[in-house]
């Protein structure tokens, strides 16, 4: 049975791989969308009250735990990076054996 004689008509009707891309696309665009579901609570005055507060803690390390974890691993690569690199310039201001 062909498809004109099931009252179908293929011009009528895309391919099924045409709209593959279609439906993605749409379930980005609705994901993306600005109307958005989960709406967040504004901490803005919570941060402000935080790090304007005098307890002689620098402010790069008033975010708590995390932002002492970031600044102690900025140090020790910035010291092993240090440490490495006067290592190589040491290492090839001497003449090699050949």
């Amino acid at each position: 049975m062909s498809l004109a004689e099931r009252g179908g008509d293929s011009s009528c009707r895309p391919p099924r791989t045409r709209m593959r891309p279609l439906l993605v696309s749409q379930a980005l665009i609705r994901s993306f969308s600005s109307s958005a579901r989960h709406h967040f609570q504004n901490r803005v005055a919570e941060k402000q009250k935080l790090f304007q507060e005098s307890n002689d803690i620098p402010v790069h390390l008033k975010g708590g735990t995390t932002d002492q974890l970031l600044y102690r691993l900025t140090m020790a690569l910035t010291l092993g990076g240090t440490v490495y690199s006067l290592y190589c310039l040491g290492w090839a201001s001497f003449p090699h054996k050949k």
